[in-house]
């Protein structure tokens, strides 16, 4: 077994990142980009560097991340979640990601003019668009189905190449999204969506102590077993739903809601899962397919790009709510889990339900973009 294989070292690594992300956080320079940001931008850094696996030579550990931290990591910020704080920002985020999913149809086809990457990838290309139409709305759920239908997969070099561009380019997105709210401040007049707050201390001031800590892991675990078997036996039903449901119900419980620390423990679980994200934004995987990556690059960036103008213009002569619509749009290009990371990032707790919800109808909805777009094209 090399260093790199080894599942210890690459965990004390991604730990490392987020322990220098969680310091260079103190800064002011650092106080600007966040621990989220941070986290990815290390992690990308000595990933490209070979320090640790990308997502050409990625490890068990990185799906056994995407796979059990991840969810669990939404369930215990979840724990937070007042239903009460959450009736207002519903609508306007079901809104502005119906915006968000137009605006990523209409820059996948506006790049097909513009870029013309049907010159370079030949008959494959509308598939392409059709598969990055189905992430960029919802994920890689659709990116697969699209794939499937027309046995893409089987194309191995351009399938793999295809996967690689998207990496990079949905961790570039990240870290634009977590730069739009104070970003565009500056430009445009914020105006929020205010919705209730509790009053009562929250649990990230208090300490966590032992018998939250069994609590809170027992309950994770056990909220991931359930989800995954009721997945097995009633497969229409998406886990991620399912664990999300429970997340909220149990919020509700008095006793639940007294455990310390459920939102100090979800936010480093899913500070390692970014880590990851930025382990697989590999530079060099797009490098070396030269013409092809290069094309597939620049279609895939003017698309999402264009998706963020329209998402920023329409939002926000909607709703202007900036935290939301950056948001909206990490569901859109990253989907639910990395939304869930911004909410928390943005300190706008009342928005972590509506991100799940939204992620969900991106899953729903984004095989028949992906689908149309194809024959469209």
């Amino acid at each position: 077994m090399t260093l790199l294989e080894n599942p210890v070292y690459v965990l004390l690594m991604l730990l490392s990142m987020v322990m220098l992300a969680v310091y260079a956080a103190k800064t002011n320079l650092g106080k600007k980009l966040g621990v989220a940001l941070l986290a990815i931008l290390f992690t990308a850094v000595i990933a490209n560097l070979n320090l640790i696996p990308s997502a050409s030579n990625s490890i068990p550990l990185y799906d056994g991340i995407f796979t059990y931290l991840a969810p669990i990591s939404i369930f215990y910020l979840l724990l937070g979640v007042n239903l009460s704080s959450i009736k207002r920002a519903g609508a306007p985020m079901i809104i502005l990601f119906l915006i968000g999913s137009l605006a990523t149809t209409l820059g996948i086809l506006i790049s097909w003019y513009v870029v013309s990457p049907q010159e370079v990838l030949g008959e494959d290309a509308n598939i392409i668009a059709g598969m990055l139409t189905g992430t960029y709305t919802g994920g890689s759920i659709n990116f697969n189905a699209v794939a499937l239908e027309y046995d893409f997969q089987k194309r191995g070099v351009l399938y793999a190449g295809t996967i690689a561009i998207d990496n990079v380019v949905t961790t570039l997105w990240i870290i634009v999204t977590l730069a739009i709210p104070s970003l565009l401040r500056s430009l445009w007049k914020d105006k929020k969506i205010h919705t209730p707050e509790k009053t009562t201390k929250t649990q990230e001031r208090e300490g966590i102590n032992t018998h939250s800590l069994m609590w809170l892991v027992f309950l994770g675990l056990a909220a991931y077993f359930v989800s995954d078997l009721l997945a097995t036996y009633v497969p229409q039903i998406p886990s991620m739903i399912t664990i999300s449901t429970l997340g909220i119900l149990l919020a509700q419980i008095p006793f639940v809601a007294q455990l310390k620390g459920s939102q100090t423990l979800g936010l480093y679980l899913v500070y390692i899962f970014l880590a990851v994200i930025g382990a697989y934004c590999e530079l060099n995987a797009v490098v070396e397919l030269k013409a092809i990556g290069l094309t597939l690059l620049g279609f895939t960036t003017f698309a999402v790009i264009l998706h963020g103008v329209f998402t920023i213009l329409f939002g926000g002569l909607i709703y202007r709510d900036w935290d939301m619509i950056s948001i909206v749009s990490q569901a859109n290009i990253g989907g639910g889990t990395t939304a869930i990371a911004l909410a928390e990032t943005f300190k706008r707790k009342e928005l972590l339900l509506p991100a799940i919800l939204v992620g969900s109808l991106g899953n729903a909805l984004g095989t028949y973009l992906g689908f149309m777009v194809v024959y469209v094209l």
